[in-house]
């Protein structure tokens, strides 16, 4: 007789809207069985399932036998950090992949990364930890996609195209084949990115030119894609 194995029991890092379509997605998925999510208003219900509390509950969900989580948080700095504070706790993060994305042979994808309905990645894409792939975006062949990364919805990259870690492309931003955008930059919505743009810039318009050099991504701007 053939046993079959308990869905995973996962926590929902983030109650926002980001987290309403990561759970609309894990809940299409056999293998994972969501308890609530974390958030800032305790008791609230996200698409149904109930806010438990903060991120402080993290370990006292672990003691308690969840082993696995996803965070559903759409800043990239924030995002990271909170998965790096789950991992070294133990969680395991589980990829939330919607049934209705199309991803070829070949693709490789790290962990807690999110892939929304009607996106698209061909063949030998690489995209890292943590990352974003909102609904729509495609990703021609041979991309690299580093950690952390929101790719917002819409968003057309040609082949051979690479995105640094922490970097976010903003709804229906297109990149032509062979660009490399740096790490920590931030592409306005709609650009046209035909040069290759470095670590940390601004970049806006048609065709996409660099406004300034940033420290880092600033606060909560990525929010506002999710």
């Amino acid at each position: 007789m053939r046993h079959h194995a308990l869905p995973n029991k996962t926590v929902i890092v983030g109650a926002g809207g980001h987290a309403k379509v990561i759970i609309d997605i894990l809940r299409a998925d056999t293998h994972v069985e969501l308890i609530g999510c974390l958030g800032q208003h305790e008791g609230n219900k996200v698409m149904g399932l109930a806010v438990l509390g903060g991120d402080e509950q993290l370990p006292l969900l672990y003691a308690q036998g969840v082993r696995h989580a996803f965070i559903a948080v759409g800043n990239n700095e924030r995002r990271r950090k909170l998965a790096g504070y789950a991992e070294s706790i133990g969680y395991e993060l589980v990829n939330a992949i919607s049934p209705r994305a199309y991803i070829a042979a070949n693709v490789t994808l790290g962990s807690g990364v999110a892939v929304m309905p009607g996106s698209v990645i061909q063949p030998d894409t690489t995209v890292g930890s943590y990352s974003i792939i909102n609904t729509g975006a495609t990703i021609d062949h041979d991309g690299v996609i580093g950690e952390a990364c929101h790719i917002a919805p819409g968003c057309t990259l040609s082949g051979n195209v690479s995105v640094g870690d922490l970097s976010f492309l903003g709804t229906g931003t297109k990149v032509i084949d062979g660009m490399r955008i740096g790490a920590g930059c931030m592409i306005g919505a709609g650009a046209v990115v035909i040069r290759h743009i470095p670590d940390h810039a601004l970049a806006v318009g048609v065709p996409a030119v660099v406004k300034r050099i940033q420290a880092s991504i600033e606060p909560n701007v990525s929010r506002r894609e999710t």
